[in-house]
């Protein structure tokens, strides 16, 4: 069986969109802007508002449970994504009263808390 010479052709295919995304505007996701000072950097337990009532409760959920495990502010300013989790708790210093704070969890990983109760007056960038 004799083999015969094929010439070699290219075939190309244009790409067509077949869906608008959008690069920019209102699905595009902001930070917030904000430091890590409740307590001063004194070591003390943060409780999640769970019940709805002002003032910190019994069967408020402690985010920093155990004797190893507790919170103290590392006056970080962190950047925080709008639509990140936000909670409304408190921080209770060792030998002290609670305090009201805005709780961010890093996404679970830590335990992040500001006395800056405003949100509206955070300041936010673009991403």
């Amino acid at each position: 069986m004799k083999r015969t010479y094929v010439r070699p052709t290219m075939v190309g295919e244009r790409f067509v969109a077949n869906e608008y995304v959008a690069a920019c505007g209102d699905t595009e996701y902001g930070k917030y802007k904000f430091i890590c000072d409740a307590g001063g950097g004194k070591k003390g337990d943060v409780y999640e508002e769970t019940n709805g009532q002002d003032g910190l409760q019994r069967d408020d959920k402690c985010l920093t449970p155990g004797v190893r495990r507790y919170y103290h502010s590392c006056n970080v300013t962190h950047y925080a994504d709008t639509n990140d989790e936000f909670l409304e708790g408190y921080y209770v210093p060792f030998r002290g009263s609670a305090q009201k704070v805005i709780i961010w969890t890093d996404h679970g990983r830590d335990v992040h808390c500001t006395t800056n109760l405003n949100r509206d007056s955070w300041e936010t960038t673009k991403s």
